[in-house]
């Protein structure tokens, strides 16, 4: 399992860890299947009002898809199989509230999570990124995730400026993506509080508020997603390019 799940019955929150922190806790195939089913799960578990999602160990919350990941692809130039789709709660009809903490790392198909969270809370040692441009490859689902929470200067910055610049988690607070910050390794427990809350709440009028704020949102996503598999298929290098950047990885970057 490359999961860890928690539910306290009593609270009725419910704690998802992604759980490879080898792996900087990067998504695979496998990840990717347990996170749709876990949230397919809570729609139908009553004991479980409210969700914290974070990920294991103190350097990365998550990073993205795994390298290693083989993802076959369909021949027709009009389709991409991205398994990073069907990750988040929303895109698994999961209207309970879920909130992310964040510690570390926090990049690329990281954005998947936490654009489907309903707030982020970051520890003081969080770092934002997205390495696409880098690795010669088009930032287009997390870029539209991000376009949607961030104001647009800064959503487009941190979307090109790729692995030569992290967001800090006082930044990211400053812009919008992230809505508290707290001393590292507190991030998980601040969460927990705001969950309880939520928790408290009569279920199906936070559910129906969890919906109403998507839905002011899901628009402009489902615009930029219609577009995102071109924008991928035209302006992505071949992967044997993107591996010969991803290996000479390792310059300076700053933090902001």
């Amino acid at each position: 399992m490359t999961l860890e799940v928690v539910r306290d019955e009593k609270t009725g929150v419910a704690v998802v860890s992604l759980n490879r922190p080898h792996k900087l806790n990067a998504i695979d195939e496998e990840t990717a299947a347990e996170l749709s089913a876990v949230w397919r799960q809570f729609r139908y578990d009553d004991t479980v009002r409210a969700v914290v999602l974070t990920g294991s160990g103190e350097k990365a919350f998550c990073t993205g898809i795994d390298r290693a990941t083989e993802v076959p692809q369909p021949s027709s130039p009009y389709s991409i199989d991205d398994p990073l789709l069907t990750i988040g709660p929303k895109a698994n009809d999961l209207w309970k509230p879920v909130i992310a903490a964040v510690r570390g790392m926090a990049c690329g198909g990281a954005f998947y999570l936490l654009g489907e969270a309903e707030f982020v809370i970051a520890a003081e040692d969080a770092t934002f990124f997205d390495p696409h441009t880098t690795y010669g490859m088009v930032s287009a689902y997390e870029s539209a995730y991000l376009a949607t929470r961030m104001p647009p200067g800064e959503a487009a910055r941190l979307a090109l400026m790729g692995t030569a610049e992290r967001v800090s988690a006082r930044r990211a607070y400053e812009t919008g993506l992230v809505s508290e910050v707290t001393p590292p390794g507190d991030e998980v427990a601040a969460a927990r509080r705001c969950a309880e809350i939520l928790s408290a709440y009569p279920t199906d009028a936070v559910q129906g508020t969890v919906r109403a704020l998507w839905t002011t949102r899901s628009p402009t996503l489902t615009q930029s997603f219609a577009q995102a598999p071109h924008l991928i298929a035209l302006g992505n290098l071949p992967p044997g390019k993107q591996a010969e950047l991803f290996g000479g990885r390792g310059g300076p970057f700053r933090v902001r």
